[in-house]
């Protein structure tokens, strides 16, 4: 990608680009623990009202030549920090997710922090462990974005895989 990528706050005006890239059904099975219903705008909505609410959490959107491409988030739903992303599809394969957790965890200190994925997501794996994250374990976890249970990894980024991957 030769465009910068950017991290802004995010704003109401982003919501609804956000809600439709959930929409896309494919990107929704792949990102797996996304919305259970992602034509639930009043859900979507509700969740991000959340987020945004919520002391601790922090929420950027990622801007690309100067469109909403996605966002990054770090949040404890599972008692540590742990950190997700959503890239719309016309920006997949662009390195669009690869810097912007790249400049999203330059501005989010606290290690360790984690991740999961579903263990079929390859593209989001890479991107992880390129910034430095390591699989440090594995579960089964009800994806809401397919309707099942999926194997998944659990991936930590310490404090010193950021000192060394810089």
């Amino acid at each position: 990608m030769t465009c910068p990528i950017r991290l802004r706050s995010v704003t109401s005006a982003d919501l609804p680009i956000f809600f439709e890239q959930q929409r896309d059904r494919s990107a929704n099975h792949m990102a797996a623990f996304g919305a259970a219903d992602p034509e639930d705008r009043a859900a979507f909505m509700a969740r991000w009202d959340r987020l945004l609410k919520t002391p601790g959490v922090t929420a950027r959107t990622i801007v690309v030549a100067g469109d909403v491409a996605g966002h990054i988030i770090n949040e404890a739903p599972y008692g540590a920090p742990s950190i997700s992303y959503w890239v719309g599809k016309p920006w997949w394969g662009h390195g669009v997710a690869t810097g912007a957790l790249a400049a999203f965890l330059e501005q989010v200190e606290v290690r360790p922090v984690q991740a999961r994925v579903a263990k079929d997501n390859i593209a989001s794996i890479k991107v992880l462990q390129h910034a430095g994250f390591a699989i440090r374990g594995q579960n089964k976890a009800f994806a809401p974005g397919r309707g099942e249970e999926v194997e998944e990894y659990v991936l930590v980024l310490e404090a010193e895989a950021l000192a060394q991957a810089s």
